[in-house]
């Protein structure tokens, strides 16, 4: 009977290189991690058996709302919205700018290759946004005094019978389509409807004032509202339906407009016409938001194409401030020439032109995106307030004048 040691040398001549290192390879992690110990033969024998110890878990990442079409690039919520990347939904509808008239109960539209009014669309009391809907099918005026919503087919122009929603100031998705949200200013509620039918499906009423403009955050887990009159921000979880956060912004007399989220989904902006610049607010901790001077009554606020600048509209001065997202700082200021009061708007499908209302002009602003110079001056009804460019680049619409991801 051959003894253990020579049975040793026997095999160790047997076995080849590859074998002897996967032995060196084995022996050298179970002395790397001799605390938890390590299965094997010792001298012929085998070792006991030990129980390894667990590594400490990870921080769970929360997952992101479901139903949500996947994200396609996590360093840029907007990369969905470059120049031509129109979806097949919207291939073949006619490049439009539908302005709403508040005091004139009107929609103007706007041929953009003419800068010409090519009709005006009656409508109900107080219009005051046009925004898409989230598949991209209907754009919804918000007659906000009148409590209607007026469905236009941006395919053939064809006006729809209006459908009954209590004080729709403005109108947004969940970004999974399951929802509609009415953002009832002056009912101080979050109405969440069905998003083809308006149909109610939750109400959740709120203690701040003027509820009007708001962003989701990156996985769509939650949104930030502006309280226009109590100089308020909300957060709220889109599952739920409920308010989870609620501040009130270090300013005298705040008051908030339109909100956008940062391409890396890192910070949201927030534009206030009393603070006259804009706040930058940690949508994930909450906490007390920077405010950062752009000019006199900063209201609008829109991405360029190419996800590198912010567009600024300060409606009390005439004027545009560009912010730069990379160096996070203003780095151009656009006049209007003679003033104006730019209010609402969006960017053309190519990124070229930045189209916004006059909001106590009755005019329509074209401002060439690359130099800052105005194309055109367009007169329109009283008091246009939230224009759409339509179509745009975009998988799927999360409402106000075209936030498209």
């Amino acid at each position: 009977m051959t003894d253990p040691a020579t049975s040793r040398v026997m095999l160790s001549r047997r076995v080849g290189p590859r074998l002897r290192r996967a032995a060196a390879l084995v022996a050298a992690v179970c002395s790397a991690v001799a605390l938890a110990g390590c299965a094997g033969e010792r001298d012929g024998e085998a070792a006991a058996p030990t129980v390894k110890k667990s590594a400490p878990a990870a921080p769970a990442v929360p997952a992101g709302l479901a139903g949500m079409p996947p994200v396609l690039d996590r360093k840029d919520v907007y990369a969905a919205d470059r120049p031509g990347k129109l979806s097949p939904v919207v291939q073949g509808f006619p490049s439009l700018v539908y302005v709403p008239n508040t005091n004139s109960n009107t929609v103007s539209v706007i041929d953009p290759a003419t800068y010409q009014v090519v009709r005006t669309i009656p409508v109900g009391i107080q219009p005051q946004h046009v925004v898409p809907s989230w598949d991209l099918k209907t754009l919804w005026v918000n007659n906000n005094r009148g409590h209607t919503l007026t469905p236009i087919d941006p395919a053939t122009g064809a006006v729809g019978k209006p459908v009954e929603v209590h004080d729709p100031y403005n109108l947004y998705f969940t970004p999974n389509g399951k929802y509609a949200v009415v953002m009832a200013s002056l009912d101080k509620e979050l109405v969440f409807r069905d998003p083809h039918t308006m149909a109610i499906r939750h109400t959740e009423p709120v203690t701040c004032a003027g509820v009007n403009h708001a962003d989701f955050s990156a996985d769509g887990r939650y949104f930030i509202v502006s309280c226009e009159f109590s100089g308020e921000l909300l957060k709220v979880d889109t599952e739920k339906m409920k308010v989870i956060g609620q501040q009130k912004l270090p300013h005298a007399g705040a008051m908030p407009q339109d909100v956008k989220l940062s391409p890396d989904g890192s910070t949201f902006y927030v534009a206030d016409m009393i603070a006259d610049g804009m706040w930058e607010l940690d949508g994930e901790k909450f906490t007390t938001p920077r405010l950062l001077p752009t000019g006199k009554g900063a209201h609008g606020l829109y991405v360029s194409r190419d996800s590198k600048e912010m567009y600024v509209t300060n409606r009390g001065e005439g004027s545009i401030s560009v912010f730069d997202f990379a160096q996070s700082e203003l780095t151009k200021k656009w006049r209007l020439p003679g003033g104006g009061s730019p209010d609402m708007g969006g960017v053309s499908a190519d990124g070229k032109v930045l189209w916004l209302s006059g909001r106590y002009d009755g005019e329509v602003y074209a401002i060439d995106t690359a130099t800052g110079r105005q194309l055109a001056r367009i007169p329109v009804g009283s008091g246009p307030h939230g224009l759409a460019v339509y179509p745009q680049p975009g998988r799927y619409s999360l409402g106000h004048t075209g936030v498209f991801r």
